[in-house]
């Protein structure tokens, strides 16, 4: 998949592109419609499939003091839109300059005149330029006039209601990773760089790998089965996110027990993807009661995660299936 990051400049083979534009944060199965479109469209017509996004996320630039929980940062969402089969990724810097172009250059400027887009394709609610002026509406009366399609995408849900990035962030929050992926049609993930930690748990018999907490990142704190990915493999694990009330109750860590694993891992790039929140986290009277405990949550990730190795929920939905064929292959 090839990756713009300047309109201004865009070689002649990556042009013409039917792009699907929005910030696909989670990239759910709401977004999965769009994008869904887009790929039709591009087959149809003999040109390319891509996808448009704004980093940092317009949220992140208006309120800077705020914390966003980011469910997809821009190196996971280009997997996630790779695997999902998108010839092409058009990134955008989201600054002053851009949050103060009106809606109508944001359509003749950068659609047409930079991408020379052949077709865009939004969802019903796409709300874009400066004071979030501009609408499907006038995308569509623009588009015709200068000679590109437009296609929106009506809501997409269940019976729960429709897909969206914030309900996926309240589930998560909830401690409900397998609804959250129900939404999403793949195990949530998030990625890292493997840091060192104050090696308790070596000493309890449990040696972890210490998983940078982004900021923003607001998991419910306990103990979850996950399946982690890298050094070229996959491991089941145990993880526990919380403040380590037994020892310090200081910052959050995000510490993980790889089942069957004695290697090492620091430095190294991973991915984890949740499965099952088994617990709260709590404090314990003695190191000895943390590691019986311990020992009980490592035997029901184990079972979570045989669950899932037999019967996968997510080999239900596109992209669940895709992200399991790239780890297989």
């Amino acid at each position: 998949m090839d990756v713009v990051r300047d309109h201004t400049d865009v070689p002649d083979r990556l042009s013409g592109a039917v792009l699907a534009i929005g910030n696909f944060d989670g990239v759910h199965r709401g977004h999965q419609a769009v994008l869904l479109r887009a790929i039709e469209i591009a087959r149809d017509a003999g040109t390319l499939a891509g996808a448009m996004v704004f980093e940092p996320h317009p949220r992140q630039f208006f309120q800077p003091d705020v914390p966003l929980f980011r469910l997809t940062p821009e190196p996971l969402k280009l997997e996630l839109f790779e695997a999902f089969g998108l010839d092409i990724a058009v990134v955008l810097g989201f600054d002053a300059g851009f949050a103060g172009l009106a809606a109508e250059d944001f359509i003749g400027d950068v659609l047409h005149e930079g991408l020379g887009v052949r077709h865009v394709v939004t969802g019903y609610d796409f709300q874009f330029g400066r004071g979030r002026l501009g609408t499907p509406e006038l995308l569509t009366e623009m588009g015709q006039r200068l000679g590109f399609g437009v296609t929106v995408v009506e809501a997409t849900g269940e019976a729960g209601g429709a897909f969206s990035s914030s309900r996926v962030r309240q589930l998560l929050q909830d401690g409900s990773p397998e609804a959250a992926a129900e939404i999403l049609g793949y195990w949530w993930r998030i990625a890292g760089t493997v840091a060192g930690g104050a090696k308790r748990g070596g000493g309890l018999g449990f040696p972890t790998a210490n998983f940078p907490v982004a900021d923003g990142m607001a998991l419910k704190h306990g103990i979850y089965a996950v399946r982690v990915f890298g050094a070229g493999s996959r491991f089941d694990a145990a993880a526990y996110l919380g403040t380590r009330p037994t020892f310090d109750d200081g910052k959050p860590v995000f510490e993980v027990f790889l089942f069957d694993f004695n290697g090492d891992l620091y430095g190294q790039e991973i991915e984890l993807e949740l499965i099952a929140y088994l617990r709260e986290d709590a404090r314990f009277d003695s190191a000895e009661d943390l590691k019986a405990q311990m020992q009980l949550d490592c035997a029901r990730a184990r079972e979570a995660i045989a669950r899932v190795a037999a019967d996968d929920p997510m080999a239900r939905f596109p992209l669940g299936r895709r992200l399991e064929a790239q780890r297989q292959g």
